[in-house]
């Protein structure tokens, strides 16, 4: 049974200071409430350390007495793994542990402790004149150590992958306090199992990540960016697979986004102006890195030869920093706008990628066969499968009972054709609390052995984030 909630708050204070921890309820708003509003659990305290060896220190006193710790970066996960669940936990939030350790442009890394925030991760790369390519809209907030505990993916994954295929190595802190000191930038090491990959994805079940070291990228000297008019998503593939014949690695972006996200966007004033050529039932956002030497031009001769062969039907290129910033946010703020039309059903799949428009055409009428009125607005990531297939309430609707009635016949309708197609439940958000008892029953059960074997092997007394992921 774990220690009251005073104890904790004391024995804590003992360890790492007072000014490290957190006991009164209503100081831990910020740490509690996730985005989506779903989870509304308290926890027993929040600790806040400053070293590694604070880490150390907290999961070794937390093994002894039993105590559930949540690992937590920027508190800008979807599914509820960063906030608790029973109530008696501790977060352990790793903000402080925001140092750049190093960077290394020969050999492409940068080593960066688990509390940066991405974007600083990005204007330190970019300092160096290279990238570190995960991009996603919550980069002002999000962490390193949470992006690569959830293996965020973002826009870039086409071109660069998800965060799992961007980390050479990483240092965590395992449940009985002992360090784990991966940290190598090796492209070559077959000296067993790959530990890094056990904890890249395993949303802090497995150890807390404290540094990483990244992958880093020449910078490109510039960038071609457009967004083009088609019927749908039928029309977006046979596109997408003329750009990537032409244009290779180099295509970083194929992102697609129905007309109503626009309509969305613009009445509600979070656009200076339409960034489209013009309204029509899709748009795709394209984009192509162009390298110190590289002709430009590249993805503006691919859309004459798709225009050529009739696969679009308009298109209006970036010719400023301004429009591709619009354009962009065009596409970041889908899933803001939606909070803004009421309350909203959302779903992060993948299928293969060629399955892309059976997903949306069916999944849109078997919802509005559930739900008359309902509003589909599905939009992502087209070049690698990953759909943000959402609903918005019908309008006029009252929030509260449009979620009530319909939140889960329209998950069972989605996961149903997922599964259908050969896809997964979640592409990029992870498991979490959401969608841990949805694992069981989606997933081959050879699997779900391994992977509570793995955790009773490196978690015996099951401390590190309980209850997420695994039932």
């Amino acid at each position: 049974m774990s220690l009251p909630a005073a104890t904790i708050v004391a024995q804590l204070s003992s360890l790492i200071g007072e000014t490290a921890v957190i006991g009164a309820p209503e100081q831990m708003g910020n740490y509690l409430k996730e985005p989506r509003k779903r989870f509304h659990t308290g926890a027993a305290a929040v600790a806040l350390p400053n070293s590694v060896a604070q880490v150390q220190a907290i999961l070794a006193w937390a093994h002894e007495h039993r105590v559930g710790i949540i690992p937590q970066g920027g508190n800008t996960g979807l599914v509820g793994a960063q906030v608790p669940l029973r109530g008696d936990e501790v977060i352990v939030s790793l903000a402080r542990l925001d140092r750049i350790r190093a960077i290394d442009t020969a050999a492409g890394t940068m080593t960066a402790e688990a509390g940066v925030i991405l974007e600083n991760a990005h204007k330190a790369a970019e300092a160096e004149n290279t990238i570190f390519p995960l991009w996603l809209a919550s980069q002002g907030s999000a962490r390193i150590g949470g992006l690569l505990s959830s293996n965020a993916g973002g826009v870039n994954v086409l071109a660069y992958g998800n965060a799992r295929e961007l980390t050479m190595g990483v240092e965590a802190v395992l449940a009985d306090g002992r360090l784990y000191q991966g940290l190598n930038s090796l492209k070559k090491d077959n000296t067993g199992y790959d530990l890094r990959d056990l904890l890249v994805g395993a949303e802090g079940t497995l150890g807390i990540i404290t540094a990483a070291t990244l992958k880093l990228f020449p910078k490109p000297e510039d960038y071609e960016t457009c967004l083009v008019n088609i019927s749908g998503p039928d029309a977006a593939l046979p596109l997408f697979e003329l750009l990537r014949a032409r244009i290779g690695a180099r295509l970083n972006a194929f992102e697609i986004v129905p007309h109503i996200g626009l309509d969305m966007q613009l009445r509600h004033g979070m656009l200076d102006r339409d960034p489209t050529a013009g309204p029509y039932p899709w748009y795709g956002l394209i984009e192509v890195s162009r390298m110190a030497g590289g002709a430009p031009g590249v993805l503006q001769a691919a859309i004459e030869a798709a225009f050529a062969q009739g696969l679009l039907d308009n298109a209006v290129f970036a010719e400023s920093l301004a429009d591709r910033t619009r354009m962009w946010a065009f596409r970041e703020q889908m899933s803001e706008v939606q909070s803004k039309e009421g309350a909203s059903v959302k779903h992060d799949v993948s299928v293969p990628i060629a399955a892309v428009p059976a997903l949306i055409a069916r999944g849109t009428a078997a919802a509005e066969r559930l739900v008359p009125g309902i509003r589909a607005v599905p939009f992502g990531h087209m070049g690698d499968g990953n759909i943000h297939f959402n609903f918005s309430q019908p309008i006029g609707a009252e929030p509260k009972a449009f979620m009530a009635e319909n939140d889960e016949k329209l998950h069972e309708a989605i996961y149903e054709i997922v599964l259908d197609l050969g896809g997964s439940v979640s592409a990029e958000h992870g498991i979490g609390q959401l969608k841990r008892e949805l694992l069981v029953q989606v997933k081959d059960p050879v699997a779900i052995d391994m992977m509570r074997a793995i955790k009773t092997a490196l978690d015996p007394r099951g401390i590190l984030n309980p209850g997420k992921m695994l039932a």
